[in-house]
């Protein structure tokens, strides 16, 4: 399946959500290419930014995971097929 290289940020808003998002992305490790995160002490989120290279459905896959975790939305952007 072809790759194709993309986005995904994720913002959490329940910070008790941040294991179950860490252990997500530990087990699709191998799509990311770069991780930053940016921690708001002092608003009740927290923000974190992935650069992803794998075919649609393995980033769309870590993204649906990612979005039914309670306290977190996450948003997608994919480069279009050549």
């Amino acid at each position: 399946m072809e790759k194709r290289i993309g986005t995904i940020t994720i913002l959490i808003r329940d910070r008790e959500a941040a294991t179950s998002v860490n252990r997500l992305l530990s087990e699709h490790a191998d799509i990311i290419l770069c991780r930053q995160g940016l921690p708001f002490h002092d608003r009740p989120v927290a923000v974190i930014s992935l650069i992803v290279e794998g075919s649609v459905d393995s980033i769309n896959a870590l993204t649906g995971m990612l979005g039914r975790v309670q306290g977190v939305e996450c948003k997608a952007v994919v480069t279009k097929n050549s």
